[in-house]
């Protein structure tokens, strides 16, 4: 890459450790409207659209509002002691700042649950876009919020960098056109991610800040 000037960030699984909070609050829903769980598999399946979509498919329509309360009720709840940022992400954000690069977020969460994570990690203002499910119309693996960012700051693809941990955002890059560093240090789809045409892979937190160390000078162009 050689003029890096935006990094687009998943965010469950890539800068946030959420995944069992997010299984815990599928199930308290799933229990308390139909009496059953799932597997960490099936909610991994039901991810793309918000969780909305996911919640409604499963206690009905006429349920939902209802159900997202309760959704949103447990997540906050929770997030405290389910829910943290990797080790190594806050400090690597500070850098990428230094630096001069953009930084969005683009996730496939809804936008309430985004800002709750964001928020209560504490991470939120480190980002000048967030892009959430809520915000498109085509979900991942469509690249519809990475054209928005590009948009918002009139950026051409080989200036953007995406940064995620699933087979969609792999997808989402390469709609895009953009570059794509899988990481996979907390990833539920890793084997798949791995069989995929990647520009980059990076197994922990510290090899990549190791990379971006040495690929983002102070001017913000990489080299």
């Amino acid at each position: 890459m050689k003029h890096i000037s935006c990094i687009i960030f998943d965010l469950d699984g890539t800068l946030t450790q959420t995944n069992e909070l997010i299984f815990a609050t599928f199930n308290h829903v799933a229990r308390k409207y139909t009496d059953r769980t799932y597997t960490p598999q099936e909610i991994v399946a039901m991810f793309g659209p918000p969780e909305e979509v996911a919640v409604e498919n499963i206690v009905g329509k006429d349920r939902v509002d209802e159900a997202m309360d309760d959704f949103l009720g447990f997540y906050g709840e929770h997030h405290p002691r389910m829910a943290s940022a990797y080790e190594g992400i806050r400090e690597m954000l500070e850098f990428l700042k230094n630096r001069g690069i953009l930084l969005a977020i683009f996730t496939g969460k809804g936008k309430r649950t985004a800002l709750i994570t964001l928020e209560k990690i504490g991470i939120k203002s480190y980002f000048d876009i967030v892009v959430t499910g809520s915000d498109v119309r085509n979900h991942k693996p469509s690249a519809e919020g990475i054209r928005k960012v590009m948009e918002r700051f009139g950026l051409e693809p080989n200036q953007v960098l995406m940064v995620g941990d699933a087979v969609s955002d792999v997808r989402a890059a390469h709609e895009a056109g953009v570059h794509i560093a899988a990481v996979l240090w907390d990833s539920y789809g890793k084997e798949n991610v791995l069989k995929m045409d990647v520009d980059y892979f990076f197994h922990s937190v510290a090899e990549f800040v190791g990379w971006l160390e040495s690929a983002v000078p102070s001017n913000g162009a990489s080299r």
